[in-house]
């Protein structure tokens, strides 16, 4: 069950990246709940680099969003043509 709610909170993470960050994203439903996902890994990491989380702590849901919105300004830079 724990996984269903990654993919929940992911995809609801990776609309609010979406919605956040200006410009259009053409990401399909998979691929915004790979960003929210992937958006709280990065978080989580960076949030342990900096000493705002212990080892194995996750990361909060805004944090999250931080996380996700990294990813999303990489993304636009790879691919801006």
């Amino acid at each position: 069950m724990s996984i269903v709610w990654i993919i929940l909170v992911g995809f609801v993470v990776g609309l609010l990246a979406r919605a956040v960050m200006p410009g259009e994203q053409k990401l399909g439903f998979i691929l915004t709940t790979v960003l929210g996902v992937a958006g709280s890994v990065v978080a989580g990491y960076l949030g342990q680099a900096i000493g705002l989380y212990q080892a194995g702590q996750g990361a909060g849901f805004i944090g999250s969003i931080v996380g996700a919105l990294i990813l999303l300004f990489g993304y636009g830079l790879l691919t801006k043509k």
